[in-house]
């Protein structure tokens, strides 16, 4: 071997010499005999360090894995023969080989497994046995290959689609030739090791728990077995994973009568072995585990139940649910444990358990004290403790916030086993923590307003009508909603309360149009330090959403407030200049929510058309003004950085002024508010910026979304900008510019049809040519997110062509001259058949359609009905012909069904010559047998195009 490469193994060797290593492996992989110099080695153990044994062990992997059928007989049995002496020189060595090189030792014996077993090596495993016998280190290897054989044949996180069958033969296989003799191996290793030696117990009890789920269960789940496991419970270094192993065995499908009395007995030995009472035990490890393990006990218990019930078995079904309700009690204990790992493993029985109550017509007082007692436990369970971190969330954190949505589901199933419950102890809870609010720890108070929150999900009403209908619900949400409003609770000094407390009153906003006089309350909370001035940055962007959504629910009910309100928001809609050292309290995108406010309270008050126009330049102007000043500086900027900052202030000034437009819906909205003067004067100050040399990417961007905008908002008024506004965008663009330009081009064309015809056709072959100039820049070979970029603007640039010509403007393509007519034409069957992307493809054979149907007929323009036989018919055959043309794909087939709609429009067009042409021409070009011609023409005659489309798929 080449020992210099060799250096380049070890981790602390420097970049050169792990090039060099890595590059003398992939040489190994492919070299013919290379193996043979690795399994010498392994063999005779040549080398002494880890990392190049390793190496050997890869390199034999790779032979085995994918060159292995290459290899005579002879080399084959070499292979065999140099893992075997491997495995006995293990048993002498004077230490154990590391960990990593036994695990990769065992991943090869593994692929040796499943490539011989049923042919070359069918005493595989006899063959290890008789190595190893009771050898610790033997065994450590044993139960090494063991696991890895497993993740071979059944890993429940890898896929094996091609494998599966394979695998299914060598369980088979297993079960019949050699299942028996390893569980017997098993049960050795675990009488003999269970006191001395708890690293191989441990490993071995992992191998029956990953075996059980595919052997024969009455090798595993017997007395001598069980009551070693069970043995196993009481010692402290055995039980995690004997909890495990007996779970597997709870897990395994079974006869619904025979799995509950094999839970059953299990539990009776754990109960007299003093493992239910859970508050004498303090390892949490344990713990975590056992709880998983009752739940799968439980949850065990209650598919029984569900299936006896369906087979009409109602003795045994009664005797099921006796035996579930005996474990609600542990139930209980777990749910209610402080560690929400514990608490969390056991979720799913009480889940489970809810969904059995909700089946039974009545509920006996057991049952509802249960019902009462998990309730209890959610509420305590939501709270947070004193170690949660709310200033800076980390993993803990997320992992509380993951653990609250599971208790939430059991509050949802909750409230549909006993609404009115719920209901009561909401209230009970929520009115005692609110009569003490200030002398109260802030958690409680936090899930106190939290449940009346969770309430409104867990008691569904249409379009949030908590407040009418049922008068006992209403009167009780009403009543809370006026306690939290009226409370002072607004006031608390923690984040988590204040940010509960906007949240509910937000969800619950119709309260307010059944009781509008606690309105201006819960408007001063928004707008003073408990809201938007708050000295949490967290709290005040939580805040500016959701004073927005409020105002907006609210509509009408806001004109008595409206002046006051934008007031009191002046200040906060200041461009924050990129001048250092000034802290804004929002950010900018908090700012678009207040912006967008201002719009809804003036679009949507009572003022006069006067009164609504004189707010809204109020509300724009400062915009405009701050914007020509700040476009000057930019243009004097010599700064990169000073460039960058002032551009995204202008980029801001833009956004706001654009967000204020989304209170109105159309045109006539604007007109009745007499608002269209002061966008228009938006505009003429904002499109100048499209001219600036600097910062191109985020101004345009910027200005093209006020564009889109201003479409809808002033529709026609908005064309004489148009053709200046795109000569700009089209200047010195890049892919990314292009493919988002194109989306206005498309709204503009859809939108006004032939009122822009003119200025489609002035600019249709300049935004071509700028296309076709960025699909032609090379890129190198695997730049992925410039083939990315480019298939974006192929695909937006179809877009286009399907725009125009879908809104009755072929006039546009054919008034561009016959040469560019052609090339047009040209891009599309190239889009339809050469590119391998489904959704381009599919709208390429929509424009073709559309254009057939226009121009495919007798009076259609000179040549066309030429190029429809010589390239359209064509590419309707060689796209679906493609090897890359998947009908495994949605979109393809898709596609396909517009490939179906071309030929069809062409034979409505052309008639008895498009069919005359595919028989006597087209088709037996392509060596097309005679009857399946006629199969096909057939098809496409039929009147009804559904026949054709679904041929085509056939």
């Amino acid at each position: 071997m080449d020992e210099q490469a060799l250096l380049g193994l070890n981790p602390n060797a420097d970049a050169d010499f792990r090039q060099r290593a890595l590059a003398y492996f992939e040489q190994l992989k492919i070299s013919q005999d290379a193996w043979q110099v690795c399994a010498e080695a392994l063999a005779q153990s040549i080398y002494s360090d880890d990392h190049i044994k390793f190496f050997c062990f890869q390199v034999l992997e790779h032979q085995v894995k994918f060159k292995y059928s290459e290899l005579t007989e002879v080399q084959q049995q070499l292979i065999r023969e140099t893992l075997i002496t491997w495995l006995q020189a293990q048993m002498l060595n004077p230490q154990p080989e590391k960990t990593f090189i036994r695990n990769k030792a065992a991943q090869v014996f593994a692929l040796l497994f499943v490539t011989e077993y049923l042919t070359k090596w069918p005493k595989f495993f006899f063959d290890i046995l008789s190595v190893v016998d009771l050898n610790p280190r033997g065994v450590d290897m044993y139960l090494r290959i063991l696991m890895a054989v497993d993740a071979e044949l059944v890993d429940r996180d890898v896929v094996h689609t091609s494998e599966a069958s394979r695998n299914t033969l060598l369980k088979d296989t297993m079960r019949e030739q050699c299942i028996p003799s390893l569980v017997e191996s098993w049960y050795q290793i675990l009488q003999n090791y269970q006191y001395n030696n708890s690293e191989l117990t441990c490993q071995c009890l992992e191998v029956v728990g990953a075996y059980v789920s595919w052997i024969d269960l009455s090798l595993i789940a017997n007395e001598r077995f069980i009551n070693m496991l069970l043995g196993h419970m009481s010692v402290e270094v055995l039980r995690e994973e004997a909890c495990d192993c007996l779970f597997e065995i709870v897990n395994k499908g079974m006869d619904p009568i025979d799995k509950t009395k094999l839970v059953e007995s299990l539990c009776q030995v754990l109960q007299s072995a003093g493992l239910f009472s859970i508050d004498q035990e303090d390892d949490v490890d344990f713990l975590a585990r056992f709880s998983k393990l009752v739940n799968g006990m439980g949850q065990a218990l209650i598919a029984s139940w569900t299936k006896l019930i369906k087979n009409g078995d109602m003795k045994s079904a009664q005797d099921t649910l006796q035996a579930i309700e005996a474990k609600v009690a542990l139930m209980l204990q777990l749910l209610i444990h402080e560690d929400d790992d514990i608490s969390s493993n056991i979720i799913g029985f009480c889940y489970d358990y809810l969904h059995i109550l909700k089946q039974l017509s009545a509920l006996s007082d057991q049952q509802k004290a249960n019902v009462e007692a998990i309730m209890l436990a959610v509420m305590k369970k939501l709270t947070y403790d004193e170690e949660y971190n709310f200033e800076n969330e980390g993993e803990d954190e997320a992992m509380f916030v993951e653990y609250r949505k599971q208790l939430k589901l059991l509050l949802d199933r909750l409230a549909q086993v006993s609404p009115e419950l719920l209901l009561a102890s909401v209230r009970r809870v929520f009115n005692t923590t609110l009569q003490n609010w200030q002398t109260t720890r802030f958690m409680e108070v936090e899930v106190a307003i939290r449940l009346l929150y969770m309430l409104a999900e867990a008691l569904p009403v249409s379009h949030g009508a908590h407040f009418s209908g049922d008068v006992t619900k209403a009167t009780a949400l009403q009543d809370m909603m006026r306690t939290l409003v009226t409370s002072g609770v607004s006031a608390y000094q923690h984040t988590s309360v204040t940010l509960e407390f906007f949240e509910t009153v937000v969800r619950y906003e119709k309260f307010f149009a059944v009781e509008p006089q606690h309105i201006p309350t819960v408007l001063m909370a928004f707008l003073d330090h408990r809201g938007l001035r708050h000295t949490s940055p967290k709290v005040r962007s939580r805040t500016a959403y959701l004073f927005s959504r409020f105002v907006k629910s609210l509509n009408k009910q806001m004109n008595p407030f409206i002046e006051d309100v934008l007031n009191r928001i002046q200040d906060l809609m200041e461009l924050s200049p990129p001048e250092n050292g000034y802290q804004a309290l929002l950010s900018s995108d908090d700012q678009l929510f207040i912006y967008e406010t201002a719009g809804v309270l003036i679009v949507n008050s009572e003022y006069s058309a006067e009164r609504k126009q004189v707010l809204m330049r109020n509300l724009l102007t400062p915009l405009m003004e701050k914007f020509k000043v700040l476009l000057e500086k930019l243009m004097m900027a010599q700064d990169e950085d000073r460039q960058m900052a002032l551009a995204d202030c202008l980029n801001h000034a833009v956004g706001f002024a654009s967000r204020t437009s989304k209170a109105f819906s159309n045109k006539q909205t604007v007109k009745q508010c007499g608002c269209s003067e002061v966008y228009l004067d938006c505009l003429q100050t904002f499109l100048p910026a499209l001219s600036c040399p600097l910062q191109k990417e985020v101004l345009r961007s910027g200005v093209r979304t006020f564009l889109h905008r201003m479409i809808i908002c002033l529709e026609e008024e908005v064309l004489p900008f148009i053709p200046s506004a795109s000569e700009h965008m089209l200047k010195d663009c890049e892919a990314k510019d292009l493919q988002e330009f194109i989306p206005l081009i498309n709204q503009i064309t859809a939108k006004f049809k032939t009122q822009v015809s003119p200025f489609l056709q002035q600019m249709f072959m300049p935004l071509l040519r700028a296309i076709f100039e960025v699909l032609l820049l090379p890129a190198e070979e695997n730049d992925q997110s410039a083939a990315l970029e480019k298939q974006m603007l192929r695909r937006s640039y179809f877009a286009f062509l399907q725009t125009v010509t879908g809104s009755g403007m072929s006039e546009v393509v054919a008034n561009q001259g016959a040469e560019n007519v052609e090339r047009v034409l040209f891009t599309v069957i190239q889009g339809a058949v050469d590119y391998p992307d489904p959704i381009a493809q599919k709208t390429c054979f929509i424009i073709l359609s559309k254009l057939v149907e226009l121009w495919g007929g007798k009076d259609g323009p000179v040549g066309f009905a030429d190029f429809v036989y010589k390239h359209i018919v064509p590419a309707c055959f060689l796209a679906p012909l493609k090897q890359t043309f998947d009908l495994a794909d949605a979109q393809t087939v898709l596609a396909l069904s517009e490939c179906a709609v071309t030929l069809k429009t062409i034979h409505l067009k052309r008639g008895p010559e498009c069919i005359q042409y595919l028989q006597q021409e087209y088709l037996p070009s392509l060596q097309v047998a005679p009857e399946i011609i006629q199969e096909f023409c057939q098809a496409l005659q039929q009147p009804d195009a559904k026949v054709f489309k679904n041929y085509l798929k056939v």
